[in-house]
């Protein structure tokens, strides 16, 4: 069973920001976690309140997984140095 895969719309605009090659991988990467969302190598934030990070390079998704609606949301795309900020 698949979950569906939604971007914030900060996440979204973030995506637009970065080269064409690491969009394509983001792209790629927010596919997978709509059929497996917790794959090998993401990481459970501690103190993020249930956001999960995978790593696609040098950047980071930062998404919540809710298993009763079977949906991935991702809330934050950015550099790995500049992801962690504000949480």
């Amino acid at each position: 069973m698949s979950y569906r895969v939604s971007f914030k719309a900060s996440a979204d605009k973030a995506m637009d920001r970065l080269p064409k090659a690491i969009q394509v991988r983001m792209v790629e990467k927010a596919i997978a976690l709509g059929v497996n969302p917790r794959p090998a190598g993401s990481v459970k934030l501690a103190g993020a309140s249930g956001l999960w990070r995978v790593r696609v390079g040098d950047y980071r998704m930062a998404y919540l997984i809710d298993d009763e609606r079977r949906t991935v949301d991702i809330r934050i795309v950015a550099h790995r140095r500049e992801v962690y900020r504000g949480l």
